[in-house]
């Protein structure tokens, strides 16, 4: 976890988020997430080394997003790769993050 500034931090996501990974991914944003200020506090998800999300790891998004609106806070999917985007986007759930490429 790196410390972009006061109100971001940066979160790598395992290379495959799903079953096996969720409990310990959401915990470890939630932690993340609690550091954060409300209404201005931003999550990155760097997503670079993910080659693989299932239905849980999906989920496990959502709930992580539920959170971070509840306090005004923002997720930022870093690095999707193009099977990520899809799988957003056919799900209905790409409005709910922000995604953007990584910096060169």
């Amino acid at each position: 976890m790196n410390t972009t500034h006061d109100t971001a931090r940066e979160l790598v996501a395992p290379e495959r988020l799903g079953l096996d990974t969720r409990v310990e991914f959401r915990k470890a944003a939630v932690q993340v997430l609690d550091t954060l200020p409300d209404g201005t506090g931003q999550l990155i998800i760097d997503l670079a080394r993910t080659r693989q999300v299932d239905s849980a790891g999906l989920g496990v998004l959502m709930l992580i997003q539920r959170r971070a609106a509840e306090r005004r806070q923002t997720i930022v999917l870093r690095n999707p790769n193009d099977e990520i985007r899809f799988l957003l986007v056919i799900t209905k759930l790409v409005d709910l993050f922000r995604l953007e490429a990584g910096v060169p």
